[in-house]
């Protein structure tokens, strides 16, 4: 039997045993003759140091199953709770016993099945059942955006709440949430901060995709006495691959559906000052009309850049108030020069149009612009700017010190290309 093996038939054993001491209930054929295939009755084979009848097993305690070796030795352990988690342990090389190294899941039921065989070699099986202390401490995980059709450039959000910091815990988090895209794609979480991952492809996501993600947490250990709990899954769609960039030297948008030029657009983006952010971002929301006021952005009233306007089809890439929009009193720059406060300006007509064509989670990238580069977190979602070999060093499950990448270098703006 190769040590794997053994392993896991510890693993079954303990629990198994532990079910013994807990209100265990035993499936096991009659006792044969020591030579027949039916397994006999194997409860009398093992201990358990677990908890007795009527309580449930503590979650800072390993198990251990005992056999006893006059009668024989275990020779498999499987145990698992009702979610799938499998429960790892030890075993010693002559099968005499069997210790947990892995961390019981809180508030489970756990099904062990211990195979045995005794001194002639004859098998024998005992399946059990036993209960764990619930966590008292747990942690919660919410996905984002709200369930719906995106575009192609939508990052998934998990919000926590409570900061994990330790390596270890980040990477159970992550190993605990899933997300599947149909058709497939490659895609990696990216820790943002101690209580938010962003979850993005390598390129966008598929036109026509659906994407899940899912939380197998709840009971899970994350970090000394904090467990994991329930997670609502996702949903989302994903439309048409949208893509409007705006050339900023050029004064012109051009938007794409599915790698086709579908509109070309006179624009205005920022003055010297209050250049427009080169980079890609995300549509983060539209609306109708918003009252544009300069002092919601740093700009005093009454001096000569301040402004108070109806502003109509806005579209919002920014959360510091950069928006794609309609701008009247601008239209003798439109293609010609760039004389906003940062925003893309344009008529009302093609913003209307603008405001109608693209949804959340399409594509805004500003090019040739004198501005700073977008932010890939906070402002936004600027998650397309940073490569995707820098990307992937934000997961906890990738060896952030592998040869030729610096994890610092992860936050850095790489140019924008179309």
């Amino acid at each position: 039997m190769s040590h794997t093996s053994r392993m896991r038939t510890a693993i079954s054993c303990t629990l198994l045993v532990a079910v013994t001491g807990a209100s265990a209930t035993a499936c096991g054929g009659p006792e044969g003759h020591p030579l027949s295939a039916e397994p006999y009755d194997a409860a009398r084979q093992v201990t358990f140091n677990g908890p007795s009848e009527g309580r449930k097993a503590p979650l800072d305690k390993p198990l251990e199953v005992t056999a006893k070796v006059k009668d024989g030795r275990i020779t498999d352990v499987t145990a698992r709770d009702e979610a799938g988690h499998h429960l790892a342990g030890e075993l010693s090389a002559d099968g005499s016993r069997w210790r947990s190294t892995g961390s019981l899941t809180a508030g489970a039921r756990y099904t062990v099945r211990v195979a045995t065989e005794d001194r002639e070699g004859a098998p024998g099986v005992r399946t059990l059942t036993f209960e764990t202390a619930p966590a008292k401490k747990v942690l919660a995980v919410r996905f984002g955006p709200e369930a719906g059709t995106y575009g192609v450039g939508q990052p998934i959000t998990a919000e926590l709440s409570v900061p994990v910091r330790s390596r270890a815990g980040r990477a159970a988090v992550e190993r605990s949430l899933k997300v599947r895209s149909t058709p497939a794609v490659e895609g990696s979480w990216y820790w943002v901060d101690d209580k938010k991952l962003h979850f993005r492809p390598k390129d966008f996501w598929p036109t026509g995709a659906s994407v899940t993600a899912t939380g197998k947490l709840a009971g899970v250990r994350i970090d000394g006495d904090l467990y994991g709990g329930p997670v609502k899954p996702l949903s989302l769609t994903i439309g048409d691959r949208i893509e409007a960039i705006t050339d900023a030297a050029a004064h012109q948008m051009t938007v794409k559906r599915n790698g086709q030029v579908i509109n070309t657009i006179p624009v205005t983006t920022g003055k010297p000052g209050f250049a427009t952010r080169n980079g890609i971002k995300v549509v983060l929301g539209k609306e109708q009309f918003v009252r544009m006021r300069s002092t919601t952005v740093g700009i005093a009233a009454g001096s000569s850049e301040s402004y108070d306007l109806p502003v109509y089809w806005a579209t919002r890439v920014t959360w510091s108030g950069e928006y794609v929009h309609a701008a009247p009193w601008s239209a003798g720059s439109h293609g010609f020069a760039n004389v906003s406060h940062g925003c893309t300006g344009m008529s009302t007509s093609n913003a209307a149009w603008f405001f109608k064509t693209v949804r959340p989670g399409d594509i805004v990238a500003v090019v040739n612009s004198g501005g700073s580069p977008m932010d890939p977190f906070g402002n936004g979602f600027g998650d397309w700017n940073i490569p995707w070999d820098k990307w992937r060093t934000g997961s906890a499950l990738v060896d952030a010190a592998r040869p030729g990448v610096n994890p610092a270098d992860a936050a850095r703006v790489r140019p924008v290309a179309f």
